[in-house]
């Protein structure tokens, strides 16, 4: 036991710290990565106790060991899981601005969760006590809340892990087609495109919003010192990113009211780290993608011209190898990559397969007691004189199962809770995410336990502590820990043969409970993911790195048709880089005075929307043969705005200052976009035929934005503030 100790211990140690530097973020603190180092090591500690334990119930040796082993793992992530953790989130999660106060914030936030839990609790259970459902024979509460902690982690993870048992050999077999596989890339290329685009949006606009909040505010403020601190870490984040290019913010009615109290401080904190995590992860995970599928075309080339090359990988992101030993190692990464790799991953989808049957067989007959089906079992009676290969034969199918179970945990909450990014996740989800491992590996290995049948009925030291599976929830019937089994299975198979989608598609307005996998983007090739790929290429050619051309490149290829793709561009290019200009013009810009800009945050707007709207007509007729519009086009041109008060800006109702004008900017220039796709009435090729001089937009927007900043009669005073807000 201790020889297979002496190699377990320190590979799992060094599987977590590896892990841990792959998906950690730069700015993650030294003590989360040692809370989740050591969450992670607890975690697989139970994992591997399991062969162990099993040897030891087989031999009766070290059972004292065991047991004690088996409470410090236990019991170390039980207090991670509902202690330690939750507050250390609370406090990385806080933006406050004293460690006081940020454990305060945490404190109380988890007060006000595990009140809610516990109220719905102790409803339930007076509720049954009410109803006679609980008796002492059962345990009485305390047996009756330890049975329903323990029956919920076993019956969810059932689930998790019977979506695993799918999905896993499915996705395996599925990714090994090359065709399929640049399918998938292209279209998350594409969403992650448009989701880095928003991101970076987010981000631009936290930035001019503490920019902003930092000119309004004076010296003497009382707040001063936490703008201080904001400024700081404004500064440290755009050295530490040179690259970063601000295409400009958006001021909305609230973002200029941050200034109120230490708390609305502390939430602009924290807004402006959240949009940088959320920034940065988005851009690695692009980039992460674009390097995948630009190597998997390099790939498929290499394969079609082996025959021309001599079987030799050619890359295009390195220079040839030279001499005969460079040769020899391209011929050697050519076999592997175009050959071996992909008959590689078929052959391990087809025995993850059958594991998955072996595993779903055993779980099927956990209810029948007088004859044994499982192939684990058979397994360990093989086995059980050699005591390495028995631990060996019980860590595999088990290491699959936390493997099929995290799969699932994973992916449903990067959906809604926490993401897993490689070197860019956040401080927040990795602690979230070493909760979630915590809580589910001792369900995993009682169940595991569960699908063993050891001789006379033996109970290992963990069943004997957990207690017997057929009396862990006596209310819900002795049996009904030995038919769930049956119902996860049933589930799994439905999952398998894609049930659930085709009700889904048959029913058409059920579509939005459809859960997204991979599977729906195998549809064909994602248009505007493969047009970014090509230019991603090209950037990388020209020395570039890949996702410096992605901020425009979503703008304007996605959902577009390849015909009008230069048409719609120019439009966004031109928003792009009006924005840039004015977030330039607001961060590098001279302080201004609390009463200005306050005075020009809640001044309408009427008159420069009126400017804007004529102006862009203007230059809409100027483009157009002979100056004008045919009045077929020109009639229901989307230039002017389809709510009758917004053609009128008189009559409209009043603007909300800055937010207004750039929500009625960008609604303009969308409305120019949607008639190019719709009318056409200016198409490129009749543009570029006739050979007419044409303006460029940029400049029709620049000249635009110089007569907005030409003061009014009635808003000389602060025309200079207005145009720098823009």
């Amino acid at each position: 036991m201790w020889v297979f100790y002496l190699i377990s211990l320190p590979l799992t140690l060094g599987m977590v710290v590896l892990t841990l530097r792959y998906f950690a973020g730069p700015h993650v603190p030294r003590y989360v990565l040692v809370t989740v180092a050591y969450a992670w090591f607890c975690s697989l500690s139970i994992v591997i106790l399991v062969p162990a334990d099993i040897w030891t119930t087989l031999t009766h040796h070290g059972a004292g060991v065991i047991s004690f082993l088996w409470g410090w793992s236990y019991w170390s992530t039980f207090l991670l899981t509902w202690a330690v953790v939750p507050l250390i989130q609370g406090y990385e999660d806080a933006g406050d601005f004293t460690f006081t106060e940020r454990l305060k914030t945490s404190i109380r936030e988890n007060l006000i969760f595990y009140l809610v839990v516990g109220s719905i609790g102790l409803f339930g259970i007076i509720l049954l006590a009410t109803l006679g459902k609980i008796g002492d024979r059962d345990g009485g509460i305390l047996g009756f809340a330890m049975g329903c902690s323990n029956t919920f982690g076993l019956v969810t993870g059932a689930f998790l892990l019977g979506f695993g048992l799918s999905e896993i050999p499915k996705g395996i077999w599925r990714n090994a087609d090359w065709t399929t596989r640049q399918k998938v890339l292209s279209h998350k290329i594409a969403k992650l495109a448009l989701k880095l685009d928003d991101a970076h949006q987010d981000f631009s606009n936290a930035i001019v919003v503490a920019q902003a909040t930092s000119n309004q505010m004076s010296k003497r403020d009382p707040l001063r010192p936490y703008m201080n601190i904001i400024d700081q870490m404004l500064d440290q984040m755009l050295k530490e990113d040179p690259t970063f290019k601000p295409q400009g913010g958006r001021l909305g009615e609230n973002d200029m009211d941050y200034d109120t109290d230490e708390k609305s401080m502390a939430a602009l904190r924290r807004q402006l780290r959240i949009a940088r995590e959320e920034y940065y992860r988005y851009r690695s995970e692009y980039t992460n993608y674009v390097m995948k599928a630009l190597e998997l075309e390099d790939t498929v080339k290499n394969y079609d011209r082996r025959d021309a090359t001599g079987w030799k990988y050619i890359s295009s992101f390195r220079p040839e190898r030279k001499g005969s030993v460079g040769s020899a190692l391209d011929t050697v990464e050519f076999i592997w990559r175009c050959i071996l790799r992909k008959q590689l991953a078929k052959v391990v989808a087809i025995l993850l397969g059958c594991m998955s049957a072996a595993i779903l067989l055993a779980e099927a007959t956990i209810l029948p007691s007088h004859f044994d089906l499982s192939l684990f079992s058979l397994i360990i009676k093989a086995a059980r004189k050699q005591e390495v290969s028995l631990q060996v034969v019980v860590l595999i199918p088990l290491m699959y199962m936390c493997i099929c179970t995290y799969y699932s945990l994973l992916k449903i909450g990067m959906m809604m809770f926490y993401a897993l990014t490689p070197r860019q996740t956040s401080s927040v989800s990795l602690l979230m995410i070493c909760s979630m491992v915590a809580r589910y590996a001792p369900p995993i290995s009682y169940n595991f336990l569960n699908l063993v049948h050891l001789d006379n009925n033996a109970k290992t030291i963990f069943e004997q502590r957990m207690g017997n599976i057929d009396s862990a929830v006596a209310v819900f019937g002795k049996g009904f820990n030995k038919i769930y089994p049956l119902i996860m299975v049933t589930y799994t198979l439905l999952v398998a043969f894609n049930v659930f989608d085709r009700v889904i598609n048959y029913f058409g307005n059920w579509k939005i409970f459809k859960f997204q996998n991979e599977a729906d983007d195998t549809d064909g090739f994602d248009p505007s993911g493969m047009i970014i790929l090509q230019k991603e290429r090209s950037g990388l050619e020209q020395g570039r790195k890949v996702g410096e051309l992605v901020i425009p490149l979503a703008r304007n290829f996605n959902n577009t048709a390849l015909d009008i793709e230069s048409g719609s561009a120019s439009a966004n290019k031109d928003k792009a880089a009006v924005e840039m200009k004015a977030t330039t013009s607001l961060i590098g810009g001279p302080k201004r005075s609390p009463s200005l800009l306050a005075n020009a945050k809640h001044e309408t707007s009427r008159e420069a929307m009126a400017k804007k709207y004529a102006a862009i007509r203007d230059q809409q007729f100027n483009q157009a043969p002979n100056g004008t519009l045919s009045k077929q086009n020109s009639a229901p041109s989307s230039l002017e705005p389809d709510n009758p008060q917004s053609q009128n800006p008189a009559t409209g109702p009043s603007g909300s200052g800055i937010a207004s004008t750039w929500a009625s900017m960008k609604t303009s220039l969308l409305n120019v976009k949607a008639s190019i796709e719709a009318k056409r009435f200016i198409p490129l090729r009749q543009a570029q035929d006739t050979k007419l001089e044409r303006r460029d937009s940029s400049e029709s927007l620049d000249e635009i934005f110089q007569k907005l900043k030409k003061p009014t009669p009635e808003r000389r005073d602060f025309s200079d503030d207005e145009a720098d807000g823009f």
